[in-house]
């Protein structure tokens, strides 16, 4: 059965409109849990209360805040902040053609399949086979669930796919950061063994190859659990700490080679 879209829009370029239907394109597989009362293993409820009565409150007289001071806010309501996401337009103008290459993964956000709808099957293939050959990416925005996103079109994979992406202001600049500060340089023989282990354990990438083993050994805690046998957590061990960088990295690569 074929996944359920969840968004129709329209992607315009040019004088080309292509009418295109979204699907997820992840699935997420994070194990969640409940929380429950120790004592008598109830679900906890989480219930919304007025601070001052402890009166619960009701989800109609719930408006959306903005902190603008001290215990002082801004109050919006649904249709305020509707209203701020602009017009209410299904159309995904595409501004740009950038180089997929020259845009940082670090500015994608979520990832969408997109599909398309009746009327715009030559288009479609058109501009996926014009993305493929060219190594561009669209740059566009669109509105969904009442906010505008930036959003990039690419081809991925004999489908177009779309990215939301992050605004410049939304990431962290690592000039920013102290994460690469060290006292003394590496060697230039330190440098050429780094690459040489670097090729040593060089593969093309294969996404099954790695599995969620977090998930898997919660999975296994929990069913243990259930069938009432002892779990003992495993000790923690830090990695100690190599003095010779050039000695540490030389029996890597003669590890790997033996």
């Amino acid at each position: 059965m074929a996944p359920r879209s969840i968004y129709n829009a329209t992607i315009t370029f040019g004088a080309i409109n292509i009418p295109i239907k979204l699907h997820t394109a992840t699935e997420n597989k994070t194990v969640s849990f409940r929380q429950v009362h120790l004592t008598d293993g109830a679900p906890i409820e989480q219930r919304r209360l007025d601070p001052e009565t402890g009166e619960p409150v009701p989800y109609s007289d719930v408006v959306k805040g903005f902190e603008v001071g001290e215990d002082e806010y801004v109050e919006l309501t649904k249709e305020e902040v509707k209203a701020a996401a602009g017009e209410r337009t299904k159309t995904i103008p595409i501004e740009d053609f950038v180089e997929v290459a020259a845009v940082d993964p670090e500015y994608f956000d979520k990832t969408y399949y997109v599909g398309v709808r009746d009327g715009g099957e030559e288009a479609y293939r058109a501009l996926l086979q014009a993305l493929e050959q060219t190594g561009r990416a669209g740059i566009g925005r669109m509105t969904f669930h009442d906010r505008e996103y930036l959003v990039a079109i690419r081809a991925l994979e004999g489908v177009l796919g779309l990215h939301t992406m992050r605004f410049a202001d939304e990431v962290v600049a690592p000039e920013d950061l102290e994460v690469a500060s060290a006292d003394k340089a590496p060697s230039d023989r330190e440098v050429k063994m780094a690459g040489s282990l670097v090729e040593a354990l060089a593969a093309d990438f294969s996404p099954e190859s790695y599995e969620d083993t977090y998930r898997e050994r919660v999975l296994e805690m929990v069913h243990a659990k259930a069938e009432g046998k002892q779990v003992v957590r495993p000790s923690e061990e830090e990695p100690a700490e190599e003095s010779d960088l050039f000695a540490a990295l030389q029996a890597s690569v003669k590890g790997l080679k033996s």
